[in-house]
């Protein structure tokens, strides 16, 4: 496994525990890197819910303190928190992916230049040359509420082949 700097946002952290598919993040990456926002949000703001005791417990993520603040403040006035301290995270470390799903994070995390994938991507990863088992977990992502439309889904467990 070739190791790549990694930076995760609370979502597809948030989502993968939902899955009972956390760990697959180990698996894929090693160790992640996740600002103090995001930790605060999935194990504080969260506690009890899906993506707390998991983060709490997982000794291969890294919480890194974002020393650009202005950059965060700037970041803030479209996006969370969390969004705005992993992309600056990401900036800063010079991460090859961002773990995010939020559209206008997305776009933004883009626009300089920051490698991204979402949960979905880090399932079509993850089960390459699996679809039954990705299509699984995708339906069960589907179950927890995540929005994925007919035509992406149909895309997605297609590639997994």
């Amino acid at each position: 496994m070739t190791t790549i700097k990694v930076v995760s946002d609370s979502t597809p952290l948030i989502a993968l525990a939902r899955i009972n598919r956390f760990d697959l993040l180990q698996e894929l990456f090693g160790e992640i890197a996740i600002p103090p926002a995001v930790y605060a949000e999935v194990v504080t703001a969260s506690k009890g819910r899906a993506g707390s005791e998991e983060l709490k417990n997982a000794d291969w993520i890294h919480c890194c303190q974002v020393s650009n603040s202005d950059l965060v403040t700037f970041l803030k006035i479209s996006l969370d928190d969390g969004e705005a301290e992993a992309i600056a995270l990401a900036k800063e470390i010079d991460a090859d992916l961002l773990l995010i799903d939020d559209g206008d994070g997305r776009y933004i995390a883009e626009s300089v230049n920051i490698g991204l994938t979402g949960t979905v991507g880090l399932l079509l990863r993850y089960y390459q040359g699996h679809p039954q088992n990705g299509k699984k977990a995708l339906d069960e992502l589907l179950a927890q509420g995540f929005r994925l439309s007919k035509t992406i889904y149909a895309k997605i467990v297609e590639q997994m082949q």
